[in-house]
């Protein structure tokens, strides 16, 4: 490895998400996209007046490039999602912005469905967390210069 680190997230998204047919993706910071893989690109900044909220900006935003894919879909209770089902999906960012993931959950360029128990880009019911979870963080040691992995089941 490089010294760069390699991320996947875990996700229940309020709401049915359908994977895009088109795949086909090349970007100099990507390369070739990954067959099982999708992407979502994105230029976002801080929302100045509703701070720590992010925004969707084509003129002022900076980039954020998030890989994903549907793992499952879940029945959810009508009282919690419209839809009457949550998407769990794999997040894997090529970018490290803040609040990447939420957005590029919500916003409607992206997948258009947020995640279960967000506030800020969604909503968190009583007693409700967020539901995303690092599920797998990896990277070269700065001493040994081996590569060290750690992998965390989501809860949910």
């Amino acid at each position: 490895m490089d010294g760069s680190v390699y991320k996947e997230y875990q996700a229940l998204l309020r709401g049915r998400v359908v994977e895009k047919k088109e795949k086909s993706f090349v970007n100099n910071s990507l390369d070739i996209l990954p067959p099982d893989l999708n992407y979502i690109e994105l230029p976002f900044r801080l929302d100045i007046e509703n701070r720590p909220r992010q925004i969707y900006d084509e003129v002022h935003g900076k980039t954020g490039i998030t890989l994903w894919k549907v793992l499952s879909y879940h029945r959810c209770e009508p009282h919690i999602c419209s839809q009457k089902v949550l998407t769990r999906v794999l997040f894997v960012p090529k970018t490290g912005r803040t609040h990447q993931l939420r957005l590029h959950a919500m916003h409607e360029k992206g997948l258009g469905v947020p995640i279960q128990g967000d506030r800020l880009y969604g909503e968190r019911l009583p007693g409700e967390r967020l539901m995303l979870h690092a599920s797998l963080l990896r990277f070269t040691h700065p001493q040994t210069k081996k590569s060290v992995e750690f992998v965390s089941s989501a809860p949910f």
